[in-house]
């Protein structure tokens, strides 16, 4: 086979599984607007009966405007099946993701290239960070991890499974609740010392202790400067598609710590709030470089928007 054509079976491949993945979301989003339109005229009734289905997909209120005012101008007074909406549905909601699909680039000028990946605990944030390193190995990079959620043993345990797992050494600390940009700033020297190409740092994510997690956020991102002023050169902050509109409110807490270059949305597979992707893109324009869509250590994947509109609306 082609490498074209492998490209475009493991697309395929992964368009059917962000579809099954979607499928909770799919299916109210798309029961619900099938239950609106029925092969009738479209009117003013039936748009805020569509923008309240989008609201309850967790599209967001800005966002479910946008899209049934875009709907008005194409087909207000036409007569309309539910598959030309969500046909035109979908259109819109590519164009809103389109500007922040972007995949995570690794800058060789930078060796090691430091991603320092934030979230609250239990997004699946040290499982992405296992993910992200097998997939990097796989594209040629070498790849270091460092354990800097020092305070949860279990946390320091994952990171090494997964470290096995991608076959990437771990870095960590013996002692619970070792200073966290201590351990980076050592882990840098050692990336460098070995020539790494990239050095993934997993962080604590406790907002029960919000102002000590921001503290220690911004110490690291401190601390990594003084071994290299472009340090960190990725930031990504990884988010649990389950929680919904609450995603929005991490956002905000982590970017009051650190500069926030990229987000990574997880679990997808597991909710009906999927619309919260096209809700954050939005509202913060982040650039979504990746998402998650099951257990497997192949399952997460660089985000592409027309993929996401169409799995979204229950498309082929």
């Amino acid at each position: 086979m082609s490498k074209a054509g492998e490209t475009e079976r493991r697309r395929g491949g992964f368009f059917a599984r962000l579809k099954a993945g979607l499928a909770k979301t799919a299916q109210g989003l798309t029961g619900s607007i099938g239950t609106i339109f029925t092969g009738r005229t479209l009117d003013r009734a039936m748009l805020d009966q569509l923008e309240e289905a989008l609201i309850a997909a967790d599209l967001g209120v800005a966002t479910a405007e946008e899209l049934v005012e875009a709907l008005a101008k194409q087909k207000l007074g036409c007569e309309v099946s539910d598959e030309d909406v969500r046909t035109a549905l979908a259109g819109e909601v590519a164009r809103i993701l389109e500007p922040g699909a972007r995949s995570l680039v690794i800058d060789s000028a930078h060796k090691p290239h430091v991603i320092l990946v934030a979230g609250v605990n239990g997004t699946g944030k040290t499982t992405t960070i296992g993910k992200l390193a097998h997939q990097l190995k796989a594209e040629g990079h070498s790849v270091m991890l460092v354990a800097g959620d020092t305070f949860r043993a279990a946390a320091v345990e994952q990171l090494k499974i997964w470290g096995q797992r991608a076959n990437c050494p771990v870095i960590a600390r013996a002692e619970t609740g070792a200073d966290a940009a201590g351990l980076a700033f050592d882990a840098y020297a050692e990336a460098k010392a070995k020539g790494a190409d990239v050095m993934i740092i997993d962080t604590a994510g406790r907002l029960q202790n919000k102002a000590h997690l921001m503290d220690e956020l911004k110490k690291i991102d401190r601390v990594l400067k003084k071994v290299d002023p472009s340090a960190p050169h990725t930031r990504l902050l990884v988010l649990d598609a389950t929680t919904g509109q609450n995603a929005h409110n991490q956002v905000e807490v982590f970017k009051e710590a650190v500069k926030i270059d990229g987000l990574v949305m997880t679990k997808l597979d597991g909710t009906a709030k999927g619309g919260v992707v096209v809700a954050l893109a939005k509202r913060f324009g982040l650039p979504i470089v990746a998402i998650g869509v099951g257990e497997g250590i192949d399952d997460l994947r660089p985000f592409e928007a027309e993929g996401f509109a169409r799995a979204l609306l229950g498309l082929n």
